[in-house]
């Protein structure tokens, strides 16, 4: 069996899951769409690039991350239709974007959260990562790292929850001394914000993934205040760092966090103990890559027989 990953060569995260794919998984890759069995569009919005000869002639999965229900018109359902006739099924990160893509269609959908690399993401000293970041030892440095800015404006991408996190922070700021960090790109609304209300903050737009490593142990609470979301990332990064960690209910947030780190916010919210991050710690541990892969390579086994 042979597995072309379909990738959308963006900088950004969907490209990193497909290289940690190949990486782990060099002998059913294939960078030939002719010498592939199954396409993944890992990268589904991508789908017109393969060309249609291949998407009438070989098996395809594609992966939903989310659907922003707001955002979900009638050009949108139409290409879905459209695409879903080459679709031979699909997978999912979570349960909640399972149901609404089980609305759509009446192919298979299979639900399978994402993986972390533990090669990557490991536990390194706080102080000694904030020293090289050059960040004040003495703040309690709040971290996030996403895009939630609308592409080409100052405005929020309402779906990544940038107003929840500022209305957030802006709910804390008197209680703790608050330092924000960013990465990512598209931050601009958050920045707005916080210099609206002389929150420091420090932006480090799009980090090497070493540098990414340090920004989530210099962390003394990460926060996730999206309403839609697949993963993200974060959840499983920061769990296997042992980063305190928060979120608000949407995707395989409750697959892994403790009950305890769910909140929702910014009505409420409480410091993660010790017992919450080693409950988080212990959890994720089944999703790393060399053990969760197995579950993937399942759904291309099945779509083959």
């Amino acid at each position: 069996m042979k597995v072309f990953i379909l990738a959308p060569r963006e900088n950004w995260i969907c490209d990193r899951i497909a290289l940690e794919w190949v990486r782990h998984n060099q002998e059913i890759n294939t960078n030939s769409l002719e010498d592939a069995d199954v396409l993944w569009l890992l990268a589904g919005w991508c789908w017109k690039q393969i060309p249609v000869h291949f998407l009438q002639s070989k098996k395809i999965i594609m992966t939903v991350h989310h659907i922003v229900p707001e955002k979900f018109n009638e050009e949108k359902l139409k290409e879905f239709l459209l695409r879903d006739q080459f679709v031979d099924a699909y997978h999912v990160p979570n349960e909640k974007t399972a149901v609404v893509v089980s609305s759509l269609t009446r192919k298979p959908v299979h639900t399978i959260s994402y993986w972390y690399d533990a090669a990557s993401w490991y536990a390194e000293d706080k102080y000694e990562c904030r020293e090289f970041l050059h960040l004040d030892p003495q703040k309690f440095i709040i971290g996030s790292f996403q895009r939630d800015t609308e592409g080409g404006t100052r405005n929020p991408k309402l779906e990544k929850g940038p107003d929840i996190f500022c209305e957030f922070l802006e709910k804390i700021k008197d209680d703790f001394d608050i330092h924000v960090l960013l990465g990512g790109w598209r931050r601009e609304y958050i920045i707005d914000r916080l210099q609206s209300q002389r929150i420091e903050h420090t932006l480090m737009e799009l980090a090497s993934l070493e540098v990414l490593r340090k920004m989530y142990n210099s962390c003394d609470l990460y926060v996730i205040s999206s309403r839609y979301e697949g993963g993200p990332q974060s959840v499983l990064e920061a769990s296997t760092m042992k980063v305190p960690i928060i979120s608000r209910d949407v995707g395989i947030a409750s697959n892994v966090l403790s009950p305890k780190c769910i909140f929702d916010l910014p009505n409420h919210f409480e410091m993660p103990g010790d017992k919450e991050v080693e409950y988080n710690f212990e959890n994720v541990k089944r999703l790393e890559i060399n053990i969760h892969k197995q579950k993937y390579i399942s759904i291309f086994e099945q779509v083959l027989r």
